[in-house]
């Protein structure tokens, strides 16, 4: 039997996780074997919320099983009836608080959180509607935040510019940053998320984009999506409410091609439009490359990863232009990026190897991008890490057939899975492909990721794509 405190702060965490969804917590619940190996790798953060509903089912869990010994000891020896139904409610309490947890969640959402929630959208869209700035939304299935982020530090430089936080992306965080502004912005920068079919549509109503990026497209979210098709629609819809000469495409991705539009602004590895990139260089201190516009030259040093930043930079040089950005400024910006939290983030281990770390969400683009950088990388190893690749729906055996023949197609030495339902798939290709360097399977992510450098030594170059949240099986 658990520890009543144990459990209660397990089914905690686990609402936590699904950002208190009751459908994918109730998914999770009913697949879970082991309530033990619940909090693989994080723990509850004691949030409000979190501390609330852990206590509702620590009372719930706790009364049902003194109810029940106190039954189970009264009625011992009246009958069996007695003791057995006592023994019943006494080894169902977890089941049943489990299941009864969901009552306060979804009473609290429809009567508390919904209304709340329509007031404030609502409210942002007259908010949006009369603030004079720019509005930029960024668009796609990954790259998202790193494009705004690059966005807000190249338009700020001499531009009163505001963006939204982090990956907030939802209506409501929108809503949120609308009440945050002052009202003299010159630019805003808003990030669209996109959860379910319509959701890009809805933000674009309430917020009347003038310029779009659409940075690309690939499985996810497709537990929500009955398509990758209707997914890049979805995100495709935010190019009807501008002229096609306001939107930005990310051509470097290979299925944003069917949806572009004669006028549309394309940006790859060729630069931006107009803006053309070549002496394109990688090294561990970032990307150089050269940007001729019909303005100017630019030599362009930002301490960024990956080639794949090239389009979305020569498409920030452009965009910077198009507000008559002076080119001091704009290099100055370039020269101060710093790469963003979790995606190609680089650090020196104590061992002396040297790691990427791009954990943050995932896509198969994404490791593709990743697995370049890899290549082009100096080592004396190269060792790939990653669980694989969740949200992807009925594209999950595809794309992780494509992400093992990738790796298998890479130059790495060591290749890193983690034991879970995508390993085996990855396995599968790499077998297929005649991957012949080293493989592991890991069972403990969590300890191995704390322990990473008892595998790696100076001149090694570590690259950890993906996380995969404690939800996934």
């Amino acid at each position: 039997m658990y520890n009543p405190f144990y459990f209660s702060t397990v089914i905690a965490y686990m609402l936590q996780n699904t950002e208190y969804q009751i459908r994918p917590y109730l998914t999770w619940y009913i697949r879970l074997k082991n309530i033990k190996k619940v909090m693989y790798r994080r723990k509850l953060e004691p949030t409000r919320a979190a501390k609330a509903l852990r206590l509702f089912v620590l009372l719930g869990v706790s009364t049902q099983m003194i109810v029940s010994i106190i039954l189970f000891v009264t009625l011992l020896g009246a009958s069996w009836i007695g003791p057995f139904l006592a023994a019943i409610l006494y080894f169902t309490a977890p089941t049943v608080w489990a299941l009864l947890v969901v009552v306060p969640l979804w009473f609290g959402r429809v009567i508390i959180s919904n209304p709340k929630e329509k007031r404030l959208i609502k409210a942002s869209a007259l908010l949006f509607k009369k603030h004079p700035a720019h509005k930029i939304v960024v668009a796609g299935s990954y790259g998202k935040t790193s494009m705004k982020e690059l966005l807000g530090s190249v338009l700020s430089t001499e531009k009163k510019v505001a963006i939204t936080p982090a990956n907030k992306n939802v209506a409501l965080s929108h809503a949120l940053f609308a009440r945050r502004l002052k009202g003299d912005e010159d630019i805003l920068v808003i990030e669209l998320g996109e959860g379910k079919n319509g959701d890009v549509k809805r933000f674009c109503e309430t917020i009347g984009p003038d310029t779009v990026f659409i940075t690309g497209i690939a499985p996810a979210h497709l537990d929500q999506y009955v398509s990758l098709d209707q997914a890049a629609t979805d995100i495709f819809s935010a190019t009807n409410f501008v002229s096609p000469s306001s939107v930005y495409v990310n051509t470097e991705n290979q299925y944003t091609a069917v949806y572009i539009k004669e006028g549309y602004i394309q940006y790859n590895a060729a630069g931006a439009s107009e803006a053309k990139a070549s002496k394109v260089k990688q090294s561990l201190n970032g990307v150089s490359f050269h940007i001729k516009t019909p303005k100017a030259s630019y030599e362009v040093q930002a301490p960024l990863l990956g080639k794949h930043l090239v389009g979305p930079l020569c498409a920030a040089v452009q965009l910077a232009e198009r507000f008559s950005i002076t080119k001091q400024s704009i290099l100055q910006a370039l020269a101060g990026l710093q790469p963003y939290e979790h995606r190609m983030q680089p650090r020196y281990l104590a061992s002396g190897a040297y790691l990427i770390d791009d954990t943050y969400n995932g896509n198969i683009e994404g490791m593709k991008a990743g697995l370049a950088l890899l290549n082009d990388l100096p080592a004396k190893r190269r060792i790939y890490v990653t669980p694989g690749l969740v949200d992807q729906g009925s594209e999950t055996h595809a794309v992780h057939t494509q992400l093992g023949a990738a790796i298998a197609a890479s130059a790495v030495d060591v290749v890193v899975l983690m034991n879970n339902s995508a390993q085996p798939i990855i396995q599968a290709a790499l077998s297929a492909a005649n991957y012949s360097g080293e493989l592991r399977v890991e069972d403990d992510p969590l300890y191995f990721y704390t322990h990473i450098e008892d595998i790696t030594a100076a001149g090694d170059v570590v690259l950890l794509q993906n996380d995969w949240p404690d939800n996934y099986a």
